[in-house]
Formats: C-alpha cells, structure tokens, sequence
C-alpha cells in the first residue's frame, strides 16, 4: 500500500493521498485498505518513511568518497534533483514522525551523513546540530521555494543562486562562529 501511495504523490501531490484515492485506484473498496493500514496517519508515515529512504540512498551516492565542500555539494544536489525529480515524494519527506519513528527512519542516518562531512570543518562538537539545521533548512527552503516557482520570476535564474549559497555554506562552515 505505501509504495502504491508513494508512487501516486508525484502524480496527485502528498496531501491529496488518502485511503479512499488508494481504494479508487486499485478498484476496491477502502475498507478493506484498513487491514493492511492503521488510518490516514499510518498511511502518511509509510510513505514519508519510503520517500526518506530513497533520499537518503541517492544522497549516499552522492557523497560517498567526497570530503568538504564537494561532500557538502553532493548533499545539496541529490536533495535538489531528487526534489526536481518527485516533488510529491519530497514534500512526503517533510512528514511530521513520531519521535520513535524519526529515530529509527533514514532520516535519522541522513542527519549523521551530514555530521561526517561536517568532520572536514572546523566545528566543535556541540556547534554540530547547529550546523545540521542549518543546512537541512537551507537546502530545504531553497527547493520548496524552487519548487513553487518563486525564482523563475527573474534574472539571474535559480542554479546561480544555488551555486552561491552552497558556496556560502562551506565559506560559513569554515568560519563557524564560537560561542
């Protein structure tokens, strides 16, 4: 069921994925959806939990070898295609979990990818989860902002912006802040 829903959100958007549309697309009635589903909740978890695992295996891809600003890089761009590639799928992604549940999903090993290629800058330890939000909500609010059209009003276009923010990343990571 979950993969069904995962693969129906890029084509009706996360939020229009219900039980009943689920129903309507394998031609049976939605009770009977309900054995293999707990409720809409259930159903939005699985598939913020299976969009998170296809994210994290294509940001694996992207880092895997690289240190420093090309690690950062990697991280950045797998994010940004693969938001490209499944907007429905990215926003499933943003699913509010369970605390559990956010433990155990692959966001959870996204979270320390990004803390070891913060090892190849000069952050203390306890300045990391710092640096982790800042990332996550940069890359974040860059894609949801691209997404929705808000850069393609104006010159230069996006991929120029995104070059200079992650630039910017880097330059700020080797500059951290003490506190």
């Amino acid at each position: 069921m979950a993969q069904a829903g995962l693969e129906l959100v890029d084509e009706i958007g996360f939020e229009q994925v219900t039980i009943a549309e689920l129903a309507r697309r394998f031609a049976v009635k939605p009770a009977s959806l309900y054995s293999h589903l707990q409720g809409h909740d259930d159903l939005k978890t699985r598939i913020a939990l299976l969009a998170l695992e296809e994210i994290d295996e294509q940001v694996s891809d992207a880092v895997a070898g690289r240190a420093g600003a090309d690690a950062l890089r990697g991280l950045a761009d797998a994010y940004r295609d693969y938001a490209a590639a499944h907007p429905g799928r990215f926003a499933a992604a943003q699913h509010p979990l369970d605390l559990e549940t956010a433990i155990a999903s692959a966001g959870a090993r996204q979270s320390q990818r990004i803390r070891a290629i913060l090892r190849a800058y000069p952050l203390a330890e306890a300045e990391q989860v710092h640096a982790i939000r800042m990332i996550g909500s940069t890359i974040r609010g860059f894609v949801a902002l691209e997404l929705s059209g808000s850069f393609s009003h104006s010159s230069p276009g996006a991929e120029v912006s995104w070059d200079r923010i992650i630039d910017a990343l880097d330059a700020l990571l080797h500059n951290w802040p003490i506190h």
